[in-house]
């Protein structure tokens, strides 16, 4: 008995140790997650398994230099740059972040108001993005986010059914072990396209900012920004390590699960949600439905807040406006007000005609042709002793940092090339 309260007590500390880095891992599993990982199973099989060996170190190493930027200047990423680079830097990273952000907002709420549609045919798609963009909106301004994403995290557990249809099928493990470990590529635009969307969905730019910027939160409501001492950045890392780790694990299993059931049963193009919640036929039946919705909706719930909250942090920081989601609108009705307009705004692109699953991964592939220039400037940040003091990175996090940023340049470089 003394054993098994000891380990319940590390389990109850480490549950409590976890913050922004859990957040950030579930909110990477988005709907425009979702559907990326779905249409690269149904399209190559299990043959990029691997980019989820790959992904997880890089998106990890980004990430925890974000925090740690966050912590040291008690900044996040916008207002560093305002602070300490020339405004042109600036301009740059709100050029190729605003767009994006935008778009990825859009296709999460389209993707939730089609999944809205397929449980309920006879409303149409356009009521149910309106809905969930309203619900968002008053659930952002009325509570403080971190009560709502305690309660949303838990929808996440049922994106956890990807990792049990793979094992209804008898599986070839000397084929996924192969996948998994020995990178392959196939040189056509299709693949690289693909290939950019998964790592621009895996190192979302908004991250970025978010990881930073809601790590300066933490820290005050700790009271412990006066002092960043190595306890508190090897917890932060512990943080990041585990929603990364989760992240790269439902990004893993989606791929196959969907390299398994759609792949092989013929389905190599998703152009619709039933399309995509056919992977879950084998676990769910005509349930299946239900669980894809709700693993959209839920990941939909915790994504959208944290993709407009790292919005409103970039125009908040560069403009000099009180924020936080935290404070009652009152107090931060700048910061607020973006929230809205950014949602306003994505819901629009609702209405240009693109299918919801082809704007989730348009959005994917466009986060991972802009997220090399932002990779580049928090590199740079992170290794100014000006800026950082003590607290730059060392070489193995300098190193992650490039291969990510020579990876993604050049996975892009010859998605354009195959272009021509």
């Amino acid at each position: 008995m003394p054993n098994q309260k000891k380990h319940t007590s590390k389990i109850l500390r480490f549950w409590k140790l976890l913050g922004p880095g859990l957040v950030t891992g579930a909110s990477d599993d988005d709907p425009s997650g979702i559907a990326t990982y779905s249409q690269a199973g149904a399209a190559f099989g299990l043959s990029t398994l691997w980019t989820s060996i790959v992904a997880f170190p890089l998106m990890a190493a980004i990430q925890q230099m974000c925090a740690k930027i966050g912590m040291v200047t008690n900044n996040g990423l916008t207002g560093t740059l305002k602070k300490h680079y020339p405004r042109p830097v600036l301009y740059l990273m709100l050029l190729f972040s605003f767009p994006a952000i935008v778009l990825n907002i859009g296709a999460d709420i389209a993707g939730m108001g089609a999944v809205g549609n397929l449980l309920f045919p006879s409303i149409d798609a356009g009521f149910f993005s309106v809905l969930f963009t309203l619900l968002l909106l008053g659930l952002i301004i009325y509570l403080p986010y971190l009560k709502i994403a305690s309660i949303l995290k838990y929808l996440c557990i049922v994106m956890l059914v990807y990792f049990i249809v793979p094992f209804l099928y008898h599986q070839d493990i000397k084929e996924i072990l192969k996948n998994t470990f020995l990178p392959t590529l196939q040189f056509n635009k299709d693949f690289f396209a693909i290939l950019v969307g998964i790592l621009g969905t895996t190192i979302s730019p908004y991250l970025f900012f978010w990881q930073a910027s809601v790590e300066v939160e933490e820290m005050k409501n700790k009271k412990s920004h006066l002092v960043v001492n190595k306890k508190i950045i090897r917890e932060m890392k512990q943080d990041v390590d585990f929603g990364m780790t989760f992240s790269g694990l439902v990004m893993y299993f989606i791929i196959l699960t969907t390299g398994t059931v759609l792949f092989k049963g013929g389905v190599h193009q998703i152009d619709t949600v039933e399309q995509a919640a056919m992977a879950l036929k084998p676990l769910a039946g005509n349930m299946a439905y239900l669980l894809f919705a709700a693993g959209v909706i839920g990941t939909g719930l915790i994504a959208i807040p944290v993709l407009s909250g790292s919005l409103s942090y970039i125009f908040a920081e560069t403009f000099g406006w009180e924020e936080g989601l935290d404070k009652k609108f009152h107090e931060a009705k700048g910061f607020y007000i973006i929230i809205a307009i950014s949602l306003l705004l994505g819901l629009s692109l609702n209405y240009i005609g693109i299918s919801p699953i082809k704007a989730l991964i348009y959005t994917a592939i466009l986060y991972g042709i802009t997220a090399p220039v932002l990779i580049a400037i928090i590199l740079h940040i992170s290794n100014n002793k000006e800026i950082m003091g003590n607290n730059t990175n060392d070489m193995f996090a300098n190193v992650l940092g490039l291969l990510a940023l020579i990876i993604m340049t050049t996975a892009s470089v010859a998605m354009f090339w195959l272009e021509r």
